[in-house]
């Protein structure tokens, strides 16, 4: 008696344990022994087994079986101290699964008939430990306890017992015949209609784990929807108690799996959620956001449910959240609707993209993946793109392509794939480094995936000037854009130089950066406006041939409105003689002339200095580098494209179109050159000759009047792709480079069979230009070509 009163001390049981008492204690229990001692020592072990090392020592020393043996006792003290202890040792799973063994669940089952309350609870506690285990919960059901457990729930007097009871019943609804039983029994319209009914918060909270635990198993959520569950969980998320609330929504999530419940709560349920996400509890926010992405993924209904119920402003607030699982659930919810263009657009004007940006820097793999999938699903478009890269979200981006995590790996190389959709962010993303991981991950057989290669070739087809540079090719589908240079041959791994940083280097022996634009320059760059015959104006005659002196009349006279709107020029329709001046200047022009008509000397005397800022050529170095900068304008290769969409373009017949585009080419860059006099061309010193006169190792490739092979290659390509004549670009050794053409051969057409495959061809731009020759072997071929 002493000892189990004195065992309640903390600092009695250590010395208890210190002496080794546990074997002459458990020796107490034997069934010989007085009813008193079985009293007085089950309560010392009661107190003693609160604390780990006791439970240990007594399991050890064989006081399970006493235990529970005692558990049939006449003395109600007896079993009370009993199933404490059981409980108590029970937490440990090794006990559960001798506990098992040893048949305990009947006497359990038993006490829940006892007349004294603490007792029913203690066994209610136990079984709820115990029916973690399949084996206890198919014992308890063919002892009939399913039927002691509904009992209890449906008689009043005992609601103090009504929220174990529901844990015991929804570790027992997770077993399918104990489902069933219970259905067929009529017990689990009793426990929807107790749970939606009940006034107790935790009795509702139990009663939705019950659920949320049974719908795991897709059978149950048939039987469970079968009952209308769903109304039940509707009802139970307008609680007062936010430990209900929390419950229902992860019922809710279960459910969702069920195609018919994912209907029911389109209408009754998504609304409700929207607003629990509102919720200054951070779990209510975190679970009614997993019921929310349940709900949405792969339904574009409820995505639209939920956007319709006000629910984007409150899911992107939980994106700065600070539990991880909120986070990715609103991230989950964002993406599914972000798949409808409309939700997304709405999606987009809620500054989603600087939302996303915690999210990425997260140290969660799941917050990692899930926010790169938003934004491979938002950043659809050009101005979404700019805001992310605005936002500083390309860093965090590129970097989740390291990870080690498989998932965040795929989807960080998704959203990489969709934000190369553009050569500016192309750009960009290689700078930051996002080709070489790629690269690297690509090279890795375990760590590659579909994406990462995808979005490796995205990010070289949207940045052509380094995908030309490393791999010396371009197909015909590799359409040559406004500001491509080509740079020459560079190594993997090695960066391309900016456009911007070569422009403003010094002109050295290096080879020259050829460069294509069709544009005009809105500020020009540090190149060459003291020479005239670099110059960059539009309306000037640019070449000594009769036919461009007629081009460049006919569009300064007659077509200058036309030739502006076809290249996006910022010149004005009004033609300007010819200046010497470039675009800057024209437009400063344009300034002088309005503001001598109406403004007084002052003003005219601040624009003529204006002007001659302008105009005088900065060397590379000086002024500001990081002023809005554009690429050198050439004129000659817009009067070009000009030229070839007038008279080539209306040309009905591909082969005809591909040779006069030759020819054409071939006499820009100096004409025919026969083999024996390719030593005498002398293409070097007129190359060299432009740099120095441009101030820039930057040429554009309109002012190359003497080009060989790659000047030439280059240069149909970029026009071939202006008019639609499809064209590779290939470099070869030496400063050789060609275009490859694909052509029907018009005397299989008729052919039996369906139309032949397309035979191949390279271009002659040099020896015999227009002249096309078919590719059968290629090394010998281009061995004889070149």
């Amino acid at each position: 008696m002493i000892f189990g009163i004195l065992a309640s001390n903390n600092d009695v049981k250590k010395l208890l344990r210190e002496l080794d008492v546990m074997h002459s204690v458990i020796a107490q229990l034997a069934p010989e022994e007085e009813v008193v001692i079985h009293e007085f020592a089950s309560l010392c072990l009661a107190n003693m087994s609160a604390e780990y090392t006791s439970k240990v020592q007594i399991f050890e020393h064989g006081g399970l079986e006493p235990l529970i043996r005692l558990l049939s006792s006449p003395d109600p003290d007896v079993k009370k101290n009993s199933i404490e202890c059981i409980y108590n040792l029970v937490q440990d799973f090794q006990c559960r699964a001798t506990l098992h063994e040893l048949n305990a669940i009947p006497p359990i089952l038993d006490l829940l008939k006892s007349e004294y309350p603490i007792i029913q609870l203690l066994a209610l506690k136990t079984l709820g430990v115990v029916t973690y285990d399949k084996e206890s919960r198919t014992m308890l059901r063919e002892n009939q306890g399913v039927d002691q457990l509904i009992k209890i729930l449906e008689t009043k007097e005992w609601n103090d017992l009504h929220v174990e009871t529901l844990s015991v019943v929804a570790n027992c609804l997770e077993d399918m015949d104990t489902m069933v039983l219970i259905q067929q029994t009529g017990g689990l319209k009793k426990l929807l209609s107790f749970a939606e009914n009940s006034t107790i918060p935790d009795i509702q909270k139990n009663a939705a784990k019950a659920i949320s635990k049974a719908a795991s198993d897709s059978e149950n959520r048939k039987l469970f929807h079968e009952q209308e569950v769903e109304k039940c969980l509707v009802a139970l998320l307008g609680s007062e108690s936010d430990g209900t609330k929390i419950a229902a929504s992860q019922a809710i999530s279960a459910m969702s799996e069920n195609a018919g419940s994912k209907e029911f709560f389109n209408n009754q349920g998504i609304p409700q959620l929207i607003q629990l996400l509102k919720s200054d509890n951070e779990e209510v926010r975190e679970a009614a956001a997993l019921a929310l992405a349940n709900l949405t993924t792969c339904n574009p209904a409820n995505a639209n449910a939920a956007a319709e119920a006000d629910g984007i402003e409150p899911l992107i607030n939980i994106l700065s959240s600070k539990r991880d699982g909120a986070v990715a659930n609103a991230a989950t919810v964002l993406t599914n609707m972000a798949m409808q263009e409309p939700l997304r657009v709405n999606i987009q004007s809620h500054d989603i993209m600087h939302a996303l940006i915690g999210p990425l820097h997260s140290a969660n793999t799941v917050v990692q993946s899930k926010a790169a999938l938003t934004v491979a699903a938002t950043a659809c478009d050009a101005e979404a793109r700019t805001e992310l890269r605005n936002a500083g979200g390309l860093e965090p981006l590129v970097e989740l392509l390291r990870s080690k995590n498989d998932e965040v790996r795929k989807n960080a190389s998704w959203a990489v794939m969709v934000c190369a959709n553009e050569e500016l962010m192309a750009v960009e993303l290689c700078k930051l480094g996002a080709l070489d991981i790629l690269e690297e991950i690509n090279l890795s057989v375990s760590r590659k995936n579909k994406f990462s290669e995808a979005a490796h070739n995205k990010l070289l087809n949207n940045h052509l000037s380094l995908k030309y540079s490393q791999t010396g090719y371009l197909s015909s589908s590799n359409i040559i854009s406004d500001g491509f240079y080509d740079y020459g041959r560079i190594n993997p791994g090695t960066k391309l130089p900016p456009l911007k940083d070569l422009a403003f280097q010094e002109p050295s022996d290096l080879r020259a950066i050829l460069l294509v634009n069709s544009k005009s320059s809105e500020v020009s760059p540090p190149a060459s406006m003291e020479d005239k015959s670099s110059d960059v104006g539009y309306g000037r005659s640019i070449s000594s041939s009769s036919s461009l002196r007629r081009a460049s009349k006919e569009k300064t006279k007659k077509n200058s409105y036309h030739f502006s709107a076809a290249f996006g020029s910022p010149t004005e329709e009004k033609s300007e003689p010819a200046s010497g001046r470039n675009t800057a200047l024209g437009k400063g022009t344009a300034k002088e002339k309005a503001s001598r008509k109406g403004r007084g000397k002052k003003e005219e005397e601040k624009v003529k200095e204006e002007e001659e800022v302008l105009a005088v050529p900065k060397l590379p170095g000086e002024g500001n580098y990081d002023k809005e900068w554009y690429p050198p304008a050439d004129s000659d290769f817009c009067v070009y494209v000009y030229e070839v969409t007038k008279s080539i373009l209306p040309i009905t017949n591909i082969k005809e179109q591909i040779e006069v585009l030759a020819k054409y080419v071939a006499e820009k860059m100096g004409g025919k050159i026969p083999k024996e006099k390719l030593h005498d061309f002398g293409w070097e010193l007129h190359i060299s000759e432009l740099k120095y006169q441009l101030k820039s190792n930057v040429v554009p490739i309109g002012q190359i009047k003497k080009g060989t092979f790659y000047h030439r290659a280059l240069l149909f390509k970029a026009l071939a792709d202006k008019i639609g004549i499809g064209c590779s670009l290939v470099r070869g050794e030496y400063g050789r480079a060609w275009n490859e053409v694909k052509l029907m051969n018009e005397s299989r057409k008729g052919a039996i069979g369906g139309l032949p495959p397309p035979e191949v061809y390279i271009v002659d731009l040099m020896f015999h230009p227009g002249g096309l020759m078919k590719l059968r072997s290629r090394d010998a071929d281009l061995y004889r070509f070149l």
